[in-house]
This record gives C-alpha cells, structure tokens and sequence, in this order.
C-alpha cells in the first residue's frame, strides 16, 4: 500500500505544485494525505481550497494550529469528513480529529489522526494520551493509520514517534516546514519523519516574503505577511504500509522543484 504524504502547502504557490503534482502522479498511489492549515493565502483554508484540492485526488487533509485563520472554515468543516483539524481539541470544538478515507480502487481503507502538540504551541489537551484513546476506535475499522503531527518541539516530535512505534503505520511531523534528515522506519515498524518539509516558495521565510519577515525580526513591530513566490517546491514523503500487517515497509521522503 503506498501513500503519499504532502508538506505544509503554503498559498498559491503550494497549491498549484499540489495539483500540478497530482496532475501526473495520483495514480501511483493508494491514498494521498496533504497538510492544507496555509493554503489559503499563508493562513488557514476556504472551501474552495479543499474542494480543489479533493478534486486533485486528495483523501484527506489536515491542518494544525493555524486552521481557524480563515473564518469561511467553520461553513463547512462539520459537512467534510476529509477535512480533520488536531484531534485534542476540547470534544465541543467544530470538525473532527480523525477521518477514515477509502482507497483510489475504494477496496481499502487509511484512518487519519491529526494531533497538534503541547511545547511552544497553544494549550491543548495531552497528544500522547489522545492518541491512545483514539488507535482503537480506528483499528476497529483498519489496521492502516497514519498520523499527522503538527508540533514545534523536535523532541515531542521524536517522543511521539517512539510512542506509537509498532502501534501505527506512520507518523508525520509537520508545522515546522523545513523537510528534516532522519526518515526512518523504527524498530516496531511505524515510519517516522520529524517535518515532511513545505510545499510553497522556498525564496521566503518559511514561505512569508523575507522583507516582512525581517521587518518583524528587525523591528518587533506588527507586520502583514504576505506569501513570497519565487523558487517553489513540492515537498514531502512517500510511505508504503505492509498489507497484512499495516506497519511500515519504507518511508522516503522528496523534494519536486517547480
């Protein structure tokens, strides 16, 4: 079974690598993941957004922190279940945390748990205890599961990791969009990546425009970012789970120029 798991995508810029991407490639995978929380403009989504990205092929997205930003999310978070945000949120909070997404020949399924984590972020709930409660719900339906990890701390990142280590088939860390260099399945066979990287213009601070982002350093007063659009990657990972076992056979991560 393989996946394709997509980095942060940042703006227009990361949108139009996505679908021209996906243009070419979604046939050579079983499921396609994406982190969608910028794609609008650098912050949060619109539902046109995630309707072009689902009509590119994508099962799922996921989101993190900054899934609010866009206040057009809360028409239609409730009303698409491929759309989660991180799942330890109070159980009030709109959306959903986990979704079940059939495979492209619908003969399979991939439960998707997106959870945000604790250091240097927001307060939410504990992500080690939440992903506990949750594998069972899942693997009630499937045995494959992939998670997607939107934490600023490599250690939570790494914690996680060993956490679910024999328990799932993948867990992907993203927020950070710089791809990381320790991609590796683990001993148990849960396939690992700190950050899959970004998806946007890398000509940029972390896909903002370097002007305003070194107005804010140099400064420390309140600037508008805007998306930069020069020199723009594609970035992620592919994963490929065991059919009988849903554990990690590989996990390969890639960088596609633009």
């Amino acid at each position: 079974m393989k996946i394709l798991f997509i980095g942060d995508i940042v703006g227009n810029p990361g949108r139009v690598a996505t679908t021209q991407f996906l243009d070419e490639h979604q046939h050579k995978y079983d499921f396609i993941v994406v982190n969608g929380e910028n794609a609008a403009g650098g912050r949060g989504l619109t539902f046109d957004i995630v309707d072009q990205l689902l009509a590119s092929g994508v099962s799922a997205i996921t989101t993190g922190n900054h899934v609010w930003d866009n206040k057009d999310i809360f028409r239609f978070i409730d009303t698409t279940p491929q759309l989660i945000r991180p799942a330890n949120y109070p159980t009030d909070v709109a959306g959903r945390g986990v979704t079940i997404v059939a495979s492209t020949d619908g003969q399979t399924q991939l439960g998707v748990i997106n959870l945000a984590g604790q250091i240097f972020m927001s307060p939410y709930t504990n992500p080690f205890h939440a992903l506990n409660s949750i594998i069972p719900e899942v693997k009630a339906v499937t045995p494959y599961i992939l998670l997607d990890f939107h934490a600023e701390a490599t250690s939570e990142k790494i914690a996680m990791g060993w956490h679910a280590d024999g328990r799932i088939g993948a867990v992907i860390g993203t927020h950070t969009h710089v791809q990381t260099a320790d991609a590796r399945v683990l001993p148990q066979g849960t396939a690992y990546i700190t950050d899959a990287g970004m998806t946007g213009p890398y000509d940029s601070v972390i896909g903002t425009r370097t002007d305003d982002a070194l107005e804010r350093f140099l400064t420390m007063m309140p600037t508008r970012f805007t998306v930069a659009k020069r020199n723009v990657k594609l970035c992620g990972a592919e994963i490929e789970l065991d059919e009988q076992t849903g554990l990690a056979v590989s996990i390969m991560p890639f960088q596609h120029q633009y």
